[in-house]
């Protein structure tokens, strides 16, 4: 069940359009957060 969750999540977040933010997935809108991807 874990398991399954954690690939609904990854879809939702770098797969799935929103278009309340215009088509893109949540992940098209974050840019190195962490700080890591210099």
């Amino acid at each position: 069940r874990a398991a399954t969750y954690l690939d609904w999540i990854h879809s939702y977040n770098h797969h799935r359009p929103h278009t309340g933010i215009g088509g893109k997935s949540p992940i098209d809108r974050v840019h190195n957060v962490s700080g890591k991807n210099n």
